[in-house]
């Protein structure tokens, strides 16, 4: 489980740093005022950039809840690491008894 939510986490940002760098500023939106062609685009003269800030979101709110489920994750890791009452696992099969 927490391979599959760090695989996922790790999926999220990278894709979430794609969809920022893609993203326009504000200061692009001075020079497609006077005729950059943007109205001749996939999404229109605005729609890519609703489309863009909604999904940047989205990630945005993904990442946010598995940096939350890791976080719990880790916390639980370290409370069983420092608990005095459970057996400590150390890989090696009990010795048999020699007949």
């Amino acid at each position: 489980m927490l391979t599959v939510l760090l695989a996922i986490h790790i999926i999220v940002a990278i894709v979430m740093v794609g969809f920022i760098l893609i993203q326009h500023g504000k200061g692009a939106d001075a020079g497609a005022s006077f005729g950059s062609g943007a109205a001749g685009t996939v999404f229109g003269a605005a729609g890519s950039a609703n489309f863009l800030t909604r999904t940047t979101a989205v990630l945005a709110a993904i990442f946010f809840m598995t940096s939350l489920a890791l976080a719990h994750f880790a916390q639980k890791q370290a409370e069983d690491q420092l608990r005095l009452d459970v057996p400590v696992a150390t890989g090696q099969a009990p010795a048999e008894p020699n007949n």
